[in-house]
């Protein structure tokens, strides 16, 4: 009887490791899928900051001085193709994405910055020795001759006119 005893115990004994390992096991398979998806997570967060960082840098490089507002309108519509490249799409068809954004830029101007006719490299646009509309508008005040108003307002229009060509 006591052989057997031995031999129940022995049974047992190897039952209860082997429901050790089993539990091991499960626990490691459960660690390794937790890796995995964390693998996953980290490389889909990582091709989205990829993206998100060569949008921006495609509006940087346009000269884009609203860039973030340019980029929230962008950033839904750029995608990465199977080969890895990426492409904006928008309607029916996709671009690559510098054509993509170039265009986006040339349809949006508003998104780049003022253009504002003066500073180091502008001609002078008068002054008022020569006649200019700076001088002059520094003179305007109430109650002057019709004819000292006439001049500055063409002389204004002309400052328009030229702002309007682009001069």
């Amino acid at each position: 009887m006591e052989e057997g005893t031995e031999v129940r115990d022995q049974v047992r004994q190897a039952m209860e490791e082997l429901a050790a390992e089993r539990r091991q096991r499960e626990e490691l398979e459960k660690r390794v899928s937790e890796l995995v998806e964390e693998a996953s997570r980290n490389k889909k967060a990582a091709a989205e900051a990829e993206k998100n960082l060569a949008i921006r840098a495609e509006l940087e490089r346009l000269g884009v001085s609203k860039v973030e507002l340019a980029f929230r309108a962008l950033r839904s519509e750029v995608e990465r193709t199977e080969e890895g490249e990426l492409v904006g799409r928008n309607g029916g068809g996709a671009a690559p994405l510098r054509e993509y954004v170039t265009r986006f830029v040339a349809e949006n101007p508003e998104v780049l910055p003022v253009r504002v006719g003066g500073g180091s490299g502008a001609g002078a646009q008068g002054s008022a020795g020569a006649g200019g509309i700076g001088g002059d508008l520094d003179r305007l005040r109430p109650g002057m001759s019709d004819e000292e108003l006439e001049r500055i307002r063409r002389e204004i229009t002309r400052v328009a006119a030229q702002a309007l060509r682009g001069q």
